[in-house]
């Protein structure tokens, strides 16, 4: 489980330092790098096919990680370059979002399919699939990078205001409150009765929420600002962990990781939100760099408590709920400078 989480956190040691300053400075650079990404992923996964029973596939796995994180960046530092103004920003991430979902489900069902015939197969349209996106990249405009002389005076001006500073922390703390939710809810369902399916289906019906909170954060945004968004979600999460520390039980636990992962998402498309509309063009790639690394720590480090302490399942809930609520009361009870 150690090895698990480390592996988790390794791409962000290879992206924060390099990828996300080659990403700004590349003219074209999110453009170029969103097909380049495609392209590379295409070519692992080609790698991957005649290497199934070696040790060279852990290698190659590696490298499809870090590609992963590194289209994660490029994609969000290609948004804001995407929609005519920046009201439209969380509606734009929002459908990136549920497209994602989508595809993934429907991927799933001939993916299996093919599995049953040969795991070569699924790795040959995983391949197909990649090759697609890279020549579907060519059709996005092509970004310019500005010089890197202005970075920091932009920098110290847009990014170090009081609204980035808050939702970048909240968002941080969020992404730790999934983390631990995810490994105690596995540790506490692994004792269980059918632990194993019960596991399963919180999974399934944290995707379904994702789906839906994707598709629901749009229109909340209508109605309420990015740091509001926050502090919905925050609260909802809040009210629901407390309900199932008094309640306890299978169901409760599997009630709460999927509101937890729907109002994490709702969370995460304010957060993005904020940092398109306040980080420079010219560093953009950089500064999602920065705080995605923050959050995956803090996915790390809650995970490992949840690790370490393996508390009773009610306890765990509890302590979601009281965290979520304390986190709104103090993240947000300040004035902010936007």
């Amino acid at each position: 489980m150690l090895l698990f989480l480390a592996v988790s956190l390794a791409p962000f040691a290879v992206i924060a330092p390099f990828i996300g300053p080659v990403i700004d400075r590349i003219p074209g650079g999110r453009r170029f790098t969103v097909f380049l990404v495609s392209a590379l992923r295409c070519a692992t996964v080609v790698a991957m096919i005649s290497r199934l029973n070696s040790l060279s596939l852990f290698a190659l796995a590696f490298i499809s990680l870090v590609l992963a994180r590194t289209y994660s960046v490029s994609k969000a530092a290609l948004v804001p370059t995407l929609v005519k103004n920046d009201d439209e920003l969380v509606s734009a991430n929002g459908k990136l979002g549920l497209l994602s979902g989508l595809m993934g489900f429907a991927a799933a069902i001939p993916a299996g399919l093919l599995q049953l015939i040969d795991a070569r197969v699924t790795l040959c349209m995983s391949a197909t699939m990649f090759g697609l996106a890279g020549l579907a990249a060519l059709r996005l405009p092509r970004h310019v990078a500005t010089t890197p002389s202005q970075v920091e005076e932009i920098e110290t001006e847009e990014l170090r205001n009081n609204l980035v500073k808050r939702i970048g922390l909240s968002m941080m703390i969020l992404r730790g409150v999934i983390g631990f939710l995810f490994f105690h809810v596995a540790f506490w369902l692994r004792d269980e009765r059918a632990g194993t399916a019960w596991f399963g289906l919180a999974i399934g019906l944290s995707s379904l929420a994702i789906m839906i909170a994707n598709s629901v954060a749009p229109l909340l945004r209508r109605f309420m600002s990015e740091r509001k968004m926050m502090m919905f979600a925050y609260l909802a999460i809040g009210v629901t962990g407390v309900i199932a520390g008094v309640v306890g039980g299978i169901t409760a636990g599997i009630v709460l990781i999927a509101v937890t992962n729907g109002m994490g998402s709702v969370g995460r498309l304010a957060f993005e939100s904020v940092i398109q509309r306040e980080a420079p063009d010219v560093n953009r790639a950089r500064v999602f760099v920065r705080f995605e690394t923050r959050n995956q720590l803090a996915w790390v480090g809650f995970g490992l408590i949840a690790v370490i302490l393996t508390l009773p399942g009610a306890v765990g809930f509890a302590f979601v709920g009281v965290t979520c609520i304390a986190g709104s009361v103090y993240f947000f009870s300040g004035k902010i400078n936007s």
